[in-house]
């Protein structure tokens, strides 16, 4: 299967895929969202404002100048149907994971990751984790009728690698019944369990982690530009802090997602993911 591709790079990356086992690729749907539109764009505006970044990260004394990571641009999706765009994000990751690279996906709305996660199912062997960082727990069944929505993603990738193998972290809002239906079934954490994170780190060390970063964890003083929203959400700093905790898992893939450059003018919701890009870069591979 052959996929096509637009051009637009992260600094410092390259377009050699053969040498690279961390690529980025963008994945620019948003189809399903269930407030404000308008993350299709996210991740050409998060490699737009990347050009603010240092190649050099301070917190890990690295170089974006001493890894070779591939930027594959963005993936071209058939507009509005949902089906089809699942299925060409899944093959398209079972490609990635299956040529053995590290991947960091830049969405889009958080649908996306169920394709992605379920990708990295089915091309590797034995169970693996799931690190959600997240404002709403995304465990309904179904939204209005929907079955495949950014509100039941989880609950779709539950069903895919066992919901006891999700992580929940950042969680502030949801309907009563997803939030038991969370508590009972997954490894679910409030906002104000932040510190449960070091036991999680200390459970996955040595178990494959897949990170699945909701911009909207973060509180919107930081990141108002998403489509939904949730005060009292993490700070940056803070969440920075919790980040570079993970650089002793082994990550096999991420996603940023939820990022919707319109409705922020100041472009810091965009720049916030591009820095958590850099970080993860240095941190993976």
């Amino acid at each position: 299967m052959s996929f096509n591709l637009y051009k637009l790079f992260f600094p410092c990356a390259t377009e050699n895929y053969q040498t690279s086992t961390i690529v980025l690729a963008g994945i620019p749907m948003d189809f399903t969202v269930s407030f404000k539109p308008g993350s299709r764009f996210a991740p050409a505006k998060i490699r737009e404002v990347s050009i603010e970044l240092e190649e050099y990260s301070i917190y890990q004394d690295k170089s974006l100048y001493d890894k070779t990571f591939c930027d594959m641009g963005d993936l071209e999706l058939p507009f509005g149907n949902i089906e089809r765009s699942i299925e060409t994000i899944y093959q398209f990751a079972c490609k990635l994971f299956e040529e053995k690279k590290v991947p960091i996906f830049l969405g889009g709305e958080h649908l996306i990751s169920y394709p992605l996660i379920k990708a990295a199912a089915n091309s590797n062997d034995g169970e693996f984790y799931v690190l959600h960082f997240d404002a709403h727990a995304d465990m309904r069944d179904e939204y209005l009728g929907e079955k495949f929505s950014h509100a039941t993603v989880m609950r779709r990738v539950g069903e895919v690698i066992g919901f006891k193998n999700i992580y929940q972290f950042g969680i502030r809002s949801g309907s009563k019944e997803e939030i038991e239906f969370a508590k009972k079934n997954s490894n679910f954490y409030f906002i104000d369990k932040w510190d449960e994170i070091n036991n999680v780190i200390k459970d996955l060390k040595g178990k494959r982690v897949y990170l699945s970063i909701d911009i909207d964890v973060f509180d919107p003083a930081f990141a108002p530009g998403t489509g939904t929203p949730e005060p009292g959400g993490i700070l940056s700093s803070d969440f920075f802090d919790i980040l570079l905790k993970l650089k002793d898992l082994d990550i096999i893939g991420a996603d940023i997602v939820e990022v919707a450059p319109y409705y922020d003018i100041s472009d810091r919701t965009a720049l916030l993911a591009a820095k958590i890009v850099r970080e993860l870069i240095l941190m993976m591979g």
